[in-house]
């Protein structure tokens, strides 16, 4: 009899579980169902709730598609559908229909990142916001980098802090290069933003508190006190705090209620928070959260784009003499300890070259997230309202029918490619493509006229950029160095 009765509450639990899957499936798709005309793109959803998920995050070298993409395009051709972080999604490796979507931003597409990522940057994000928000966001961006990137006080702080980190190599037979490369950045993006020097105990505790930041960002999304994920939305509401006061302390200086004439104060200081005070069109907490998005963007793009670039260098040993040749003859017409300028970074024509295809083989950006605002139609196939929709940048990137030896490390083809075009959109495109992609190029360009010089290396054989899908050096970029004379 007790065995009859857990036999039919194993049949119980076992229907009332198919209810529920088949709810699911109802919801999500019955739509689908009912359409007469274009129907969607061929593909699958794989396991119930999680679908492809797993396999699609599988981690793989960040200058190939990846195992999950290979096969897909192969079996259904190089738009598809899939079951992707929890909804019914539409993957693109298709360069026309990717562009498409970005250009469409707002209108049939709509930025769209999974809830956990909104819990840690905060819903006021550049990165996360839609509408109107993202909008005056971005716009102050545009207008703060547009102020900011050709003046003297700003170049001098990129090359002060690339000459100082460098000097720290000098008895150092390796170093670890992601961990320089974001000493680097942080150190500039936090003087740029927030006018603190790295010896500052402000800058130390932002500093700590930021790692922690990041390593939830990409973290498993749960919030239970003790994991990664928990810490860094705690650690996000401390820099948050610590943001706040710097700005309040700021704003009574701009006041002249510490005893200094606001003239005075707004003489000297020309960073990013103090053009921030003065514009209307944003809330304090907006303020806050672009010191945080250009923190964010500043540290970990930047630095990463950094060892991308030094990573195929010592590659191609070709292509590092034409960049040192290139540095040399810019400083070889400058005075001794001269600093660069804006004109010097305007000649370095190989150096963008470098940086592009370091970008377009490294694919720092694997893929976006977006949403269909409603029913979109393109070459014959349904993209249906409310879907996920992922434009996978790096497929476009290495496709051998869009650019000639697409696995190859070979900076010369920019001479005759377009780099704003759409086979090449490693900064993202239409309405959410980055404002700040120019400080990065200048702040990478900088570093590496002083590194050319100064220092060969060379890399470990099995080091390689893997995609999880945020990419990073599985041993963090070792360097084997030797010094060179100018």
């Amino acid at each position: 009899m007790a065995g009859s009765s857990t036999f039919w509450l194993l049949v119980l639990v076992g229907m009332f579980f198919m209810f529920l899957l088949g709810r699911f499936i109802l919801n999500q798709y019955s739509p689908l169902f009912l359409r007469v005309g274009p129907s969607t793109p061929e593909g699958s959803f794989g396991w119930p709730v999680l679908g492809e998920t797993l396999a699609f995050l599988n981690p793989h070298p960040s200058n190939s598609l990846g195992s999950f993409l290979q096969h897909h395009c192969s079996r259904y051709g190089k738009v598809f559908k899939s079951h992707l972080f929890l909804s019914p999604t539409i993957v693109s490796c298709d360069e026309e229909l990717n562009y498409f979507i970005l250009q469409n931003e707002g209108k049939l597409f709509e930025c769209s990142y999974p809830k956990p990522i909104h819990g840690i940057l905060g819903k006021s994000s550049m990165l996360v916001a839609v509408g109107d928000t993202h909008k005056r966001l971005r716009n102050v961006a545009v207008s703060l980098v547009t102020i900011t990137k050709s003046k003297p006080e700003f170049l001098n702080d990129i090359e002060n802090t690339a000459i100082r980190v460098l000097h720290s190599w000098k008895d150092k037979p390796q170093v670890i290069f992601c961990k320089e490369a974001r000493k680097f950045t942080f150190n500039v993006i936090v003087k740029q933003v927030l006018g603190l020097s790295p010896d500052e105990p402000q800058t130390t505790q932002i500093l700590e508190d930021f790692l922690t930041f990041m390593k939830g960002l990409i973290s498993l999304p749960l919030y239970i006190p003790g994991t990664p994920y928990a810490r860094a939305v705690k650690a996000r509401i401390r820099i948050s705090s610590t943001v706040k006061a710097i700005i309040e302390e700021r704003r009574r200086r701009r006041n002249g209620e510490d005893g200094i004439s606001s003239k005075e104060n707004s003489c000297s200081k020309s960073d990013f928070l103090e053009i921030l005070l003065g514009i209307d069109t944003l809330c304090e907490d907006e303020k806050v959260s672009f010191v945080l998005d250009s923190l964010l963007g500043g540290y970990e793009t930047t630095s990463l784009l950094m060892a991308m670039v030094v990573y195929f260098l010592a590659q191609s040993p070709s292509a590092l003499q034409q960049l040192k040749v290139e540095h040399q003859n810019i400083r070889r017409v400058k005075k001794k300890d001269e600093y660069l300028n804006w004109e010097d970074y305007n000649k370095m024509e190989f150096t963008q070259n470098v940086i592009n295809e370091a970008m377009r083989c490294g694919n720092i950006v694997k893929f976006v997230h977006r949403k269909a605002l409603k029913d979109v139609k393109f070459r014959g196939y349904l993209i249906p309202s409310g879907w996920k929709v992922l434009p996978v940048i790096s497929a476009s990137h290495l496709d051998p029918s869009l650019h000639a030896n697409a696995l190859q490390f070979h900076p010369w083809r920019w001479e005759s490619e377009d780099q704003i075009c759409k086979r090449f959109t490693p900064f993202g495109g239409g309405s959410r493509c980055c404002p700040g992609s120019e400080l990065g190029r200048l702040e990478v360009s900088f570093f590496l006229h002083h590194l050319v010089q100064s220092f060969r290396w060379r890399t470990e054989d099995d080091e390689q950029p893997v995609a999880y899908p945020y990419v990073e050096f599985k041993r963090g970029l070792p360097l084997y160095l030797e010094h060179c004379s100018i």
